[in-house]
């Protein structure tokens, strides 16, 4: 049987991701084990981290393991990926010896590895972390790179926490203005999980330019029509949030735009009115609102927003440590 690594929810049937988040809800109940006892997963951070390393570090800990924490280029040599690279540059060594290395000292491999954010056809192929999954003899786990599996998992998990079936719920996934161009892997993640689960997807953003790329947009479709939820687009705020009962907001830079961000900024700035603020949940049916953080307050969502009750990001950020408990524990139990 071939190595399972866990770098996207695609890979997993909508009966594994229900596996997964009862594993992780278990873990919740009851945080410590011995799962991990003499098991050790390797911690690889090209980004900086708090929510990730944090969960990952003391989940290990909770089940027995140990876990190793590597930034390449800082703490550890810089690595090159390209397939037949002549390495007269910074980097010391290949992933072809980094993940087989590794391999032999520890029992998962975890990666971290945002996109360089210059060329949108380069970083869509997520090399790095395909090279440590083609290189390496254990597990991989993708800790963000253009997606964010992990998040998926503990935004789901919230979201059956509050509402318990999710089945044709209105979900919103919000752009919200950020003074930076940012990573679109949380609103491709969210994006697959919620159709996976079988909600109502709609994707609010400010022009067509800022839809996400299409390979995320098919499988977002693929996923709503095999779930029997939905997935539509639309740039109308009070259509959106109209009868939501979900509201999840992410900040990303239009693809179009991609490594040319003077250029975009003008646009970006023109919607700083998409943020999510009371007027706007008073729309909703009740709705709940989330963020996977770090967020800037009173620019992607305003204080009473955050403060409300129905804000569960704090919720959805501890279950970072349970979800990723059942990831570490499953692939580790793998035949």
């Amino acid at each position: 049987m071939p190595l399972r690594h866990f770098l996207t929810t695609q890979d997993y049937s909508r009966a594994e991701i229900d596996a997964l988040l009862d594993e992780a809800a278990a873990f919740k109940r009851s945080p410590l084990g011995r799962q991990m006892a003499g098991k050790s997963i390797a911690l690889l951070f090209f980004n900086p981290s708090m929510r990730t390393r944090t969960s990952f570090e003391l989940g290990a800990f909770q089940l027995g393991g140990h876990a190793v924490v590597l930034s390449p280029g800082k703490d550890a040599w810089p690595i090159a990926f390209a397939p037949g690279e002549v390495m007269d540059g910074e980097a010391e060594e290949h992933v072809a010896e980094v993940a087989r290395v590794l391999s032999r000292y520890v029992d998962l491999i975890a990666v971290r590895a945002f996109p360089k954010f210059k060329d949108w056809a380069e970083d869509r192929e997520d090399r790095v972390i395909k090279a440590f999954a083609r290189y390496a003899t254990v597990p991989v786990i993708n800790m963000e790179t253009i997606t964010h599996p992990c998040q998926e998992l503990a935004h789901a998990l919230a979201l059956r926490e509050r509402l318990g079936n999710l089945q044709n719920r209105k979900y919103v996934l919000t752009w919200t203005y950020h003074p930076r161009p940012l990573n679109t892997a949380v609103a491709n993640s969210a994006l697959l999980i919620a159709t996976k689960l079988g909600m109502d997807v709609t994707l609010l953003c400010p022009t067509p330019d800022y839809v996400l790329d299409e390979r995320y947009m098919q499988a977002g479709y693929e996923n709503a029509k095999a779930s029997g939820g939905s997935l539509k687009v639309s740039h109308d705020i009070e259509e959106a949030y109209r009868g939501a009962h979900v509201v999840y907001a992410k900040s990303w830079g239009a693809l179009p735009y991609f490594g040319r961000w003077d250029e975009e900024k003008p646009i970006r700035e023109a919607y700083r009115h998409f943020i999510v603020d009371e007027a706007k949940m008073a729309l909703t049916d009740h709705g709940l609102f989330s963020h996977c953080l770090p967020l800037r307050r009173n620019v992607k969502a305003t204080d009473a927003v955050m403060d409300a009750p129905y804000c569960f990001a704090i919720d959805e950020a501890e279950n970072r440590l349970h979800v990723q408990k059942a990831v570490m524990t499953s692939l580790l139990g793998q035949p």
